[in-house]
């Protein structure tokens, strides 16, 4: 049985959801702000998040700051009634794995967890290989196992989605990935964020790998098609 923890202070969507979930045959954990969500977290390890932005106590990208400290890997699911391109971008870089605008209906909800709980079996059923092998981008040194990259002395943070953006355009040397590809291969099948959210993504890492995000060397783009690394 899965186990879902749904962390919404709207007490009628919180109990909408955790009826719905249950039916579907999950375990449902249900906070009522943040820092209760922090506590379930840890008191219960639960294999999917359904997490709301706006809470008391601690909002929602908080609480994801304080999750993807210590598990880079259980899925997110953002709910929020905030439809801005910042606050769409600011939880994907946060690492979550989805995001949903309120209001949504039951049945969007539900394909959208399958999803996610589909993704995430695949990724666990995988190799370990990708997630340990270093490799070298440029004059970046990427080491999936750490979630870091070197370059002399400099060591740089990355997320697990940083790691699979980079490791595609690596592995796909001279090919142009457009954002169809991107979104499939690094978000997961069936979750496309939109194109301004996910070239947002790339801008931020660019900040991070390139020494000259303005003359980029490892994440090229090529306008009109996509993104390529030389």
């Amino acid at each position: 049985m899965t186990k879902i923890l749904i962390a919404e202070d709207d007490d009628h969507t919180r109990d909408a959801l955790s009826e719905v979930l249950s039916l579907e045959g999950h375990e449902v954990i249900a906070a009522s702000d943040g820092l209760q969500a922090v506590d379930f977290f840890r008191a219960e390890s639960p294999d999917l998040i359904c997490l709301d932005v706006m809470m008391p106590g601690l909002n929602g990208y908080e609480v994801c700051r304080q999750i993807r400290k210590q598990d880079e890997k259980v899925p997110i699911l953002f709910l929020t009634a905030k439809a801005e391109e910042i606050d769409t971008v600011l939880g994907l870089e946060l690492g979550a794995d989805d995001y949903m605008t309120k209001p949504f209906g039951v049945k969007e909800i539900i394909a959208r967890i399958r999803a996610i709980l589909r993704r995430t079996a695949m990724r666990s059923g995988a190799g370990t290989k990708d997630a340990e092998e270093t490799f070298t981008m440029d004059d970046l040194r990427i080491v999936p196992s750490e979630l870091r990259a070197y370059r002399d002395k400099q060591e740089i943070q990355l997320s697990p989605r940083d790691v699979k953006l980079l490791r595609l355009l690596h592995d796909r040397r001279g090919k142009v990935i457009n954002r169809n590809t991107l979104a499939d291969e690094v978000w997961g099948v069936d979750f496309f964020p939109e194109s301004r959210a996910l070239d947002q993504h790339i801008s931020q890492l660019r900040k991070r790998v390139e020494k000259d995000p303005s003359q980029p060397r490892i994440i090229r783009t090529v306008h009109g098609a996509g993104y390529r690394y030389e």
